[in-house]
């Protein structure tokens, strides 16, 4: 049975965890006046999430062979026809396009892909100032609106990090998508994860979290994200780590970030982990670039249904996953002109999305479930263990000139849409506050005059 992410997509992000959520803290400490965390800006969080990319190698074509190795029956594909290279040209035009469109999210770097090359040394096919090139295109063009990845090592055998060679064993037991993780302590799946860090932290880019492959981890939820939460901040110092692990494509599905693992929010060293969940399936071009989709299953013609309508109108973010085989397509960009239309047609719908990082929103999210907040008649207090930019709050009154302690004072805006950082906006219904969160104590002025 195939049991990657490709088809698997009703994993269990949240069982048997414990999420910190402010309720559960004693935060919000309400009388007269009640206070609520918005989206930031008051806008629904968008980003897009890229698999299966890498420098120069096309993971399809050699991923396949290692997949029918052990899945025979499941991987009849002739990879042979596949283009064994998605050429830098191709990593330009999209990386320039979304640049131009203000598209944010996170692309994938495998360090060791389909065990070809290295990104941090060469890969054989390929002479070393292609692979130079390559990496300084994607420093250039996709590092400015992306966060990087690593896609575990290979993303297919399972490499001994001791050796850096793969284990010889063809089956379930020793690649990355299946089974070898499911039994792993959190130690043992950081020095996994670290190992594919360091690679890339080698060959020049910065990572804030990582990706799995496939089922990876899928049944160790809790020490996969214990060992992201350990071998991001210990081969990165990012403070706030995070993963992609799940999708889920169903309406009754919640896909808003999980914070987990909270500790030391007291202290300088505040410490979490976020799990970024998506909330499509790949309907582009498939993850072997074989499966035409279809920009209807995202947001239809008539702009009224489709997955990505059902997620912004709940308010949660909406992040959608692809793999970049079926971007390319084989050349023939199939899956890039879908995107191309989704985007339109989001654009032509909404005026009130805002593209992000997977690392920003798990930023936003692990200040909103962990900063303390308290109101009375005349004051709000805050209390943060993570800064959080265009921080966002709603108070059920009306209220002419909130000011911010020892801060500059908020402009006043017309307009909901017009909301940036130092600003607020207040009608009737109450006052919304916009500005960029500290870590530690905040505190505002509701005095009216």
């Amino acid at each position: 049975m195939d049991y990657n992410r490709r088809s698997f997509i009703k994993t269990t992000a949240k069982g048997g965890v414990a999420v910190a959520v402010a309720p559960q803290l004693g935060f919000s400490t309400v009388t007269s006046k009640k206070v609520e965390v918005l989206n930031p800006r008051n806008r629904v969080p968008i980003s897009m999430i890229i698999d299966d990319s890498t420098c120069l190698v096309n993971l399809a074509h050699y991923g396949i062979p290692q997949f029918a190795e052990v899945f025979p029956e499941n991987y009849k594909q002739d990879w042979r026809k596949l283009p064994r290279e998605i050429p830098d040209s191709f990593v330009r035009e999209f990386g320039e396009w979304c640049i131009d469109n203000g598209i944010k999210g996170k692309y994938s770097m495998v360090p060791y892909p389909a065990c070809t090359g290295w990104l941090n040394r060469f890969i054989p096919g390929w002479t070393e100032r292609e692979l130079k090139e390559s990496l300084n295109l994607v420093r250039e063009v996709i590092t400015p609106n992306w966060d990087i990845h690593p896609e575990m090592i290979s993303h297919t055998r399972v490499i001994d990090i001791k050796t850096g060679k793969p284990f010889p064993q063809a089956s379930p037991d020793f690649m990355e998508n299946w089974e070898w993780s499911q039994n792993k302590s959190a130690d043992e799946l950081a020095a996994y994860q670290a190992y594919a860090l360091q690679i890339l932290k080698d060959a020049g880019l910065n990572c804030e979290g990582i990706t799995t492959p496939g089922r990876f981890g899928s049944k160790n939820i809790d020490n996969l994200a214990l060992g992201t939460l350990q071998a991001v901040r210990d081969v990165f110092g990012a403070e706030i780590p995070h993963y992609f692990r799940d999708l889920y494509t169903e309406k009754d599905k919640s896909v808003a970030p999980i914070v987990r693992f909270p500790a030391d929010l007291d202290t300088n060293d505040p410490k979490c982990v976020v799990s970024i969940i998506g909330c499509t399936g790949d309907w582009f071009g498939g993850w072997d670039g074989l499966t035409p989709g279809n920009a209807n299953k995202f947001i239809s013609e008539d702009l009224q249904t489709g997955r990505m309508v059902d997620v912004i109108e709940s308010g949660e973010p909406a992040i959608i996953v692809c793999h970049w085989p079926g971007i390319y397509y084989n050349g023939d960009k199939i899956g890039f002109n879908i995107f191309k239309e989704v985007v339109n047609r989001l654009n032509q719908k909404y005026d009130n999305l805002t593209w992000m990082k997977l690392s920003g929103i798990s930023r936003y999210w692990a200040a909103k479930e962990l900063t303390s907040i308290s109101i009375n008649e005349t004051t709000i207090k805050l209390k943060a263990p993570f800064a959080a930019p265009d921080f966002t709050l709603k108070i059920d009154s009306t209220v002419k000139n909130p000011t911010m302690k020892n801060g500059a004072p908020l402009k006043r805006v017309q307009k909901q849409r017009e909301l940036k950082s130092g600003t607020f906006f207040s009608d009737k219904s109450g006052t919304i506050l916009c500005f960029d969160l500290k870590k530690g104590g905040t505190e505002f002025s509701l005095i009216n005059s």
